[in-house]
């Protein structure tokens, strides 16, 4: 029941926020001295279409969501022609806390677009381009992730909305990064992953892990229990499928591999969760070893 109460006084301080608080930082300095002179003003264009564009149909009224794309130009084969490089992070307040969780920590290497100097950018979900779809679809999956937090799988009407744009992708000429493959992270393996029905069990523990983080300075153990309680859910499809090999486990350690760790200091049990955090993200088990006493 403290529970329940706990996440309703939590949401109703929450749903009714405005969208997204977004930084952008650009780097194009792989590129010739022309095309940066062109891209000057590109930083502040993505910053204000990120910004002003209502991503969902709620009116907000509380605190944006905070998030930062850095976007890294990596070639331009014309004046208008560019290749680029975006890392989007996002981050969510911890309950009656100066803290905040890391929620996203994406980096996809693989976006191609068309951009001119003095171009007006519209928001149509319905419609694709290489520029503002990409856009629109992080705006969609920084909101879905954040929601996923505060409400079990929040997100999902954000994360259909986002497999939409990435349909669309597949028929146009700009299918970089949108399509199904082997890579270690697309946009298609994200969502798609986010859709099924095989991750819901674990988009559900990912409530509780929040759950967790916020009650973390009130009570140690229950917080530290909640985030155990996703450590176990991929456990447990470990051993039932082995390798998990899934774009969205991946984003999540990505992101969560240092406060879990940070957070699980002093667990009673940590020779026991440590061996799992290793077989479930093999990438970070350098930084879980430190928990080992």
């Amino acid at each position: 029941m403290k529970k329940i109460l706990f996440i309703i006084l939590i949401l109703s301080t929450y749903i009714y926020s405005q969208e997204l608080n977004c930084n952008v930082i650009v780097n194009y300095q792989n590129l010739p001295v022309n095309n940066r002179e062109l891209l000057v003003d590109f930083g502040n264009v993505v910053k204000n279409y990120m910004n002003s564009t209502r991503f969902t149909d709620e009116a907000w009224e509380g605190d944006k969501i905070d998030c930062t794309l850095n976007i890294f130009f990596t070639s331009a084969s014309s004046d208008i022609d560019y290749a680029a490089q975006i890392v989007v992070v996002s981050q969510r307040p911890v309950y009656q806390s100066t803290k905040n969780s890391p929620i996203l920590t994406i980096n996809d290497a693989a976006w191609n677009f068309q951009y001119e100097v003095g171009r007006s950018m519209y928001a149509n979900i319905n419609v694709f381009d290489p520029l503002t779809s990409l856009l629109d679809f992080y705006g969609l999956i920084i909101i879905g992730f954040d929601m996923d937090t505060w409400g079990v799988l929040g997100g999902t009407p954000y994360f259909k909305k986002a497999f939409d744009i990435v349909n669309l992708a597949a028929s146009s000429n700009y299918t970089n990064g949108w399509l199904s493959s082997s890579s270690a992270y697309n946009r298609y393996g994200l969502v798609s992953n986010l859709l099924d029905e095989k991750y819901a069990a674990f988009r559900a523990a990912i409530f509780d892990y929040h759950y967790g983080v916020d009650i973390y300075a009130q009570n140690k153990q229950v917080g530290q229990s909640k985030i155990v309680e996703v450590v176990n859910v991929l456990y447990d499809m470990y051993e039932s499928q082995g390798i998990i090999k899934s774009v969205l486990v991946k984003v999540f350690f990505d992101a969560k591999n240092a406060e879990i760790t940070d957070l699980l200091t002093g667990y009673p049990e940590v020779i026991t969760i440590v061996n799992k955090l290793k077989k479930i993200d093999p990438s970070h088990a350098g930084k879980y070893d430190t928990l080992l006493p």
